[in-house]
């Protein structure tokens, strides 16, 4: 048991990470209530007793950083020096967000503080010499899927595989003709899930390309629902003026994205965690995405995965099919999706290859895991 009274500081830059980040202070605290903790993070950590330095709101971006962005990200930086330097933590804990987490991981090491990486760098996509860095800065990595291991091992890196936090968090049902009940009442409709985001960057790029979609998969198919579950960073009057001129079947539904995603018949989501979510719960998918000429230009320069979605990356074949950039349109994006419906055996292979996905990434209890190697890290401060 770690000496009563030990310091941590813990820093979580984009909504994900706070999620992860407060689940994994409550499990510390399960262990020792006497932890205080210091950081950077969002509404979930700051209600798991995190005090917060800063909002990780204000740091959140996909793609290229504007000058107002890099000021606050530097300024962040300053902040977590300084307290740092003042407040001593026996322990560092850093999630996910490497650009930034990196910089404060080198800091963490030349004042002798221990650093933990929770979620750590994509070194698998691209950027793979980072490992050095993270070999020299880092005392211990906690990785969330199973082929990272062997990565971080090879390089030299201590690591620990625990499993993924979002099995902590999805909670699948099995009474989903009563939850479907919910969203139609016509038990004929085919619910189709339109998962556009969670920046509104996203939104702005992908909304109207997804609801253009739905309108020709209403053409297509008269008994069809769209049901579309808001990210808890959208507000729904920011999505309203998109759906002027457009005449749709669909319902907003707030709060309860995991549940949509079972009652499903099929998703169209944009790339990013929400395809894991989907592979959990075993809903077939469509994985669009669109970001700036720039970035995409640098990203098929850069990037060294054949997939862009988590969950065929994880399945190491194409499991839901991606469309990108131009290919995210709503005459290709409904083709697919109409193959996807209207093939029930094809609809049984995802679904089989997504639960084989669902049982690669661990059994529940990451958080815990997590702790209990951080309580080890400050058990030897």
């Amino acid at each position: 048991m770690a000496t009563k009274g030990k310091r941590v500081l813990i820093i979580a830059g984009e909504a994900s990470g706070d999620l992860y980040g407060g689940k994994l202070v409550k499990a510390i605290r399960a262990v020792d209530s006497s932890v205080s903790f210091l950081g950077v993070g969002g509404l979930h950590m700051q209600e798991a007793g995190v005090k917060l330095l800063w909002n990780a709101d204000e740091m959140g971006v996909v793609g290229l950083p504007g000058v107002k962005r890099l000021f606050t990200i530097l300024s962040v930086f300053r902040v977590v020096s300084t307290n740092l330097q003042r407040w001593r933590p026996d322990l560092v804990v850093l999630i996910d967000y490497p650009e930034f987490n990196l910089f404060v991981a080198g800091k963490a090491k030349k004042l002798g503080i221990s650093v933990m990486y929770y979620i750590g760098p994509q070194i698998w996509a691209w950027r793979s010499g980072r490992i050095r860095t993270i070999r020299r800065r880092v005392d211990r990595m906690v990785v969330i899927l199973p082929f990272e291991e062997r990565i971080y091992r090879e390089g030299g890196v201590e690591v620990s595989f625990v499993g993924h936090p979002l099995l902590d968090v999805i909670r699948v049902t099995d009474e989903k003709s009563l939850t479907r009940s919910r969203y139609s009442k016509d038990r004929a409709s085919r619910l189709v899930g339109l998962l556009p985001g969670s920046r509104m960057n996203e939104i702005s790029k992908l909304l109207p390309v997804m609801l253009d979609t739905a309108v020709a998969l209403a053409k297509e198919i008269p008994d069809i629902h769209f049901l579309m579950p808001l990210a808890p960073t959208i507000r729904s009057h920011q999505i309203d003026p998109h759906f002027r001129g457009r005449e749709l079947s669909l319902t907003v539904v707030e709060n309860n994205t995991h549940e949509v995603i079972q009652v499903c018949e099929m998703m169209i989501a944009a790339s990013g965690t929400v395809t894991l979510e989907a592979a959990i719960l075993g809903t077939p998918l469509v994985v669009v995405y669109k970001v700036n000429p720039l970035t995409y230009w640098l990203g098929k320069r850069l990037i060294n995965v054949q997939h862009v979605a988590l969950a065929n990356i994880i399945a190491g074949e194409t499991v839901a099919p991606e469309l990108i950039q131009h290919e995210a349109n709503p005459v290709q994006i409904a083709r697919e999706a109409i193959a996807i419906l209207g093939d029930s055996d094809r609809q049984a292979w995802i679904r089989q290859r997504f639960a084989e996905v669902r049982d690669s990434v661990g059994k529940p209890g990451a958080s815990a895991r997590t702790a209990a190697i951080a309580m080890e890290l400050l058990d030897a401060r």
